[in-house]
C-alpha cells in the first residue's frame, strides 16, 4: 500500500520524549533486556532460576570429577577394583537427573501455557510480514500501514541504525493486546526481546499471541527468521504511550495514512 512520506525531522520530534527510554540492543551486554510485559518478566524469572540450578550442577559435577581424579588415580589405587556395576548407584544417577529434568519441564511448561493464552484482548494488532518489511493492521480502528527500515543516510540522532522504521507501531500501555501474525510471502518471525515475543508468521497461517506493556517507551525488534538477502533489514520498532495519547495518534493516523492510499 502508498505510504506517506517519511519526513525525518517530524519524527524526530515526535520522539524526543521517549529516546531515553528506548529499549534496544547495547555492545557488549550481558543478559537479557529490561522486560516491560509479564511475559517478559516470568521468562526472565525463570531463566534465572534455571540458570541457578545449571550452574549448581555444573559446580557439583566438577568437584565430583576432581575427586574422583585424586581419590581413584593409579597412584593412589595401584591395584585396580574388580566389580563391575552397582544396581543402587545407577538406579540413583538415573532418577536424580530424571527428577532434575522434571524440575525444569514443569515451570517451562507452565510459563508456555501463560505465553500462549489470549483470553480477553482490548484490541488486535495484525502483523504481515513481507520480503523486507511489516505491515500492520487495526481492525478495531480501519487502520493499516507498512513500516519500512529507515535508510542509512536518513538516519539522525538518536535514531538508531537499522533499528528505526518510518512509521513505528504505536501501542497503548497497560492494554491487553492481541497479535495476529500471518506473512505474503515466506516465513518471517515478530521479535521484540523487551516484550518476551518471538511468534512465526507463516504464509496461509494466522499465528496468535498476546502482549502487555507495562511501561512507555520505544522499543526495538527484529525478524527473527532468514527470509532472504536483505533479511538483517527488518527492524521492528515499537511506541508505548498512555492511552489518550494513543488516541490522539490514532486519530492523525487515520487521516494520514488515508490521504496515501488516494
Amino acid at each position: 500500500m502508498p505510504r506517506p512520506p517519511f519526513v525525518p525531522a517530524a519524527i524526530a520530534v515526535t520522539l524526543a520524549p521517549l529516546a531515553a527510554r528506548a529499549d534496544a540492543p547495547l555492545p557488549w551486554a550481558i543478559g537479557f533486556q529490561k522486560g516491560v510485559t509479564p511475559t517478559m518478566a516470568e521468562i526472565t524469572t525463570l531463566s534465572t532460576i534455571l540458570n541457578g540450578m545449571v550452574v549448581g550442577i555444573v559446580v557439583l559435577v566438577t568437584v565430583l570429577v576432581a575427586y574422583c581424579a585424586w581419590r581413584f588415580n593409579a597412584r593412589r589405587n595401584p591395584v585396580p577394583a574388580n566389580w563391575t556395576h552397582n544396581a543402587r548407584l545407577e538406579i540413583a544417577w538415573t532418577a536424580i537427573p530424571a527428577l532434575i529434568l522434571l524440575m525444569f519441564a514443569f515451570p517451562s511448561l507452565r510459563l508456555l501455557y501463560f505465553m500462549d493464552r489470549t483470553g480477553e484482548a482490548d484490541m488486535t494488532l495484525k502483523v504481515i510480514g513481507h520480503q523486507w518489511y511489516w505491515s500492520y493492521e487495526y481492525p478495531d480502528h480501519a487502520l493499516k500501514f507498512d513500516a519500512l527500515m529507515v535508510p542509512d543516510e536518513d538516519i539522525k540522532p538518536p535514531q538508531r541504525r537499522l533499528l528505526e522504521t518510518d512509521n513505528p507501531v504505536v501501542l497503548p500501555v497497560g492494554a491487553t493486546i492481541r497479535i495476529q501474525l500471518t506473512a505474503d510471502d515466506v516465513i518471517h518471525s515478530w521479535a521484540v526481546p523487551a516484550f518476551g515475543i518471538k511468534s512465526d508468521a507463516v504464509p496461509g497461517r494466522l499465528n496468535e499471541t498476546w502482549v502487555r506493556i507495562d511501561e512507555p517507551g520505544i522499543y526495538y525488534g527484529q525478524c527473527s527468521e532468514l527470509c532472504g538477502v536483505n533479511h538483517g533489514f527488518m527492524p521492528i520498532m515499537v511506541r508505548a504511550v498512555p492511552q489518550p495519547e494513543f488516541d490522539a495518534w490514532l486519530a492523525d493516523a487515520r487521516v494520514r495514512f488515508a490521504s496515501a492510499e488516494q
